[in-house]
């Protein structure tokens, strides 16, 4: 009978303690809930930790999945009916517009963190919208020159403004299990 009176009050005593720490928490919470509800006075960005860190990390990523899936595939004909290895090169390249796509919205939301990256970024974000459903068309195998070329510019463009504003990107070539979302 001891031991188990003894359980109980350790629970018991536990218990209270869990409760009384999530109770502190909960007035905190309401407090910076109303904090942050209030409008502030600030620039019209929102600075992030390490903009431009993130910013050269994800434009180098799709930069990397751009050049190695689809640019030098098309240049080696790989795109072309009836070329060794086509579905897998038209399959990897499907993924990665859609990677790409993806890391360049990122980099473009990252830019936004850091006042020089952002005037410098934001030109290109017609650039980048226009990738949008370029990843399909290169699964599908209707992609052409144009098509690469578009991808090919709009990098260029981004690395282009990183440059200026002081954010050398280097391509950086994603894994394949990166390039497939896993």
């Amino acid at each position: 009978m001891p031991r188990s009176v003894s359980r109980g009050v350790v629970a018991l005593l536990l218990s209270c303690a869990l409760l009384l720490t999530t109770a502190a928490c909960n007035s905190d919470d309401t407090k910076s809930a109303n904090a942050a509800a209030a409008p502030s006075a600030s620039a019209s960005f929102e600075k992030q930790k390490l903009a431009k860190t993130r910013f050269v990390a994800n434009a180098g990523l799709a930069a990397g999945a751009t050049y190695q899936w689809i640019v030098k595939p098309y240049r080696a004909g790989k795109f072309k009916k009836g070329a060794d290895g086509r579905t897998f090169a038209l399959v990897k390249g499907g993924l990665a517009g859609a990677f790409t796509y993806n890391r360049l919205k990122a980099a473009l939301n990252n830019a936004k963190g850091d006042p020089l990256l952002s005037k410098a970024v934001a030109p290109l974000s017609a650039g980048i919208d226009s990738l949008k459903d370029l990843g399909t068309k290169l699964r599908k195998g209707e992609a052409g020159e144009a098509d690469v070329g578009a991808f090919e510019k709009v990098i260029n463009g981004v690395k282009d403004a990183g440059r200026s504003a002081g954010a050398n990107v280097v391509d950086k070539v994603p894994s394949a299990s990166q390039l497939s979302g896993g």
